[in-house]
């Protein structure tokens, strides 16, 4: 029996006396970003705030656009216009979307969407090592996490499709993408983040005076909320993702805070019993298994976010602590190992909080 869970990481508020996150279960969704507590607390701090709130069904998720500020509706109306652009254009199944033309052709000339795209998630696939890559599409039809039913597949199969895979096989030069034989891409594990990024800059053309959006778990906060304080994102708990419950809250102002975890989505074999997530390790084609139940990372850049809350739950917590000390002006993160170990890397020791115990990491001087 499927059992699919889409997490979020909940967007909290730090003043006015609101103690308690009212979860409203949407379609897939079980623990969506409560955006209207937001929406009531900017009214309360200031009378002649305006602002504007739209939720909107794309990239298979539900996502909520909230600003405010006098051009908050302007604002809020072209970003969820771009939603829809971004989500046609990068769309693996729409047939008039750029990256199925790509697929369908075996590349193409890339627009400036897709070339941002392909040049983050080859950086990001080339200083891991590996650990993410937009080319496992195959590997993901093959498990049926393209789908609504997915499945073991036998272990030749994997073999096979695996050959497929690894972005060392594309070939890019100034923005003209060919692929591999027989390969596929897929942004899934980095489009919502870039999209909460192009919804910042959105942000900032129209001047609104603050803003946040919530796209089916990736949250990006624009500026700092209408009374000047931080805003406050709690982090799911992966043991209990569809209760409320979190493994504690940071502090932030113009971040992205976007969280990866097994829970996220998985099936359990009806022959075995065991359970395989979505996230997949691009070296052995199986979902990875390195160690962590939860990957969250906090950075300026929603795009860069997304791509590395994958890649850092394939390294494991030992490598993705090393990584994290190579490039801490990039990002920071907070990680739960499969013991129950919270991990915290040094940028957030003043903004983090939690109930359980947890060790921060440091770079060495």
């Amino acid at each position: 029996m499927n059992k699919w869970i889409k997490s979020t990481v909940a967007v909290l508020l730090c003043a006015l006396a609101l103690t308690a996150c009212n979860t409203e279960e949407k379609s897939e969704s079980s623990a969506v970003s409560e955006i209207s507590e937001v929406s009531e607390a900017s009214q309360a701090v200031g009378e002649d705030s305006t602002s504007a709130t739209e939720d909107i069904f794309a990239m298979d998720t539900f996502m909520t656009v909230t600003a405010y500020g006098t051009n908050a509706k302007k604002a809020v109306s072209e970003a969820i216009k771009e939603i829809q652009r971004l989500d046609a254009l990068l769309s693996v199944k729409s047939e008039s979307g750029e990256v199925y033309a790509i697929n369908q052709n075996g590349g193409g000339t890339l627009s400036k969407d897709t070339t941002v795209l392909v040049e983050k998630a080859l950086w990001i696939y080339e200083t891991t090592g590996g650990a993410y890559d937009i080319t496992v599409y195959p590997l993901m039809q093959l498990w049926g996490f393209t789908g609504d039913a997915p499945s073991l597949p036998e272990s030749d199969r994997i073999t096979e499709v695996l050959k497929k895979c690894g972005s060392d096989q594309l070939t890019y030069k100034e923005g003209v993408l060919t692929l591999g034989k027989g390969q596929g891409i897929d942004f899934g594990g980095i489009a919502k983040g870039y999209t909460s990024a192009r919804i910042m800059e959105i942000f900032e053309e129209n001047n609104v005076e603050s803003g946040v959006v919530s796209l089916g778990g990736n949250v990006q906060c624009f500026r700092r909320k209408t009374d000047g304080t931080l805003w406050r994102c709690g982090i799911t708990d992966p043991d209990s993702p569809d209760d409320g419950s979190l493994i504690g809250k940071v502090e932030i102002e113009d971040k992205a805070v976007i969280t990866s975890g097994g829970y996220e989505r998985f099936f359990t074999d009806e022959k075995s019993g065991e359970t395989y997530h979505h996230i997949m390790d691009p070296k052995t084609g199986y979902p990875a298994k390195n160690g962590l139940k939860s990957v969250t990372i906090v950075s300026d850049d929603g795009t860069l976010a997304d791509g590395l809350s994958t890649a850092c739950f394939v390294l494991g917590a030992e490598d993705a602590v090393k990584y994290w000390k190579k490039y801490s002006e990039k990002f920071d993160m907070i990680l739960m190992t499969d013991e129950g170990k919270l991990i915290v890397t040094g940028g957030l020791e003043n903004s983090f909080s939690s109930d359980l115990e947890f060790e921060i990491v440091k770079k060495e001087s």
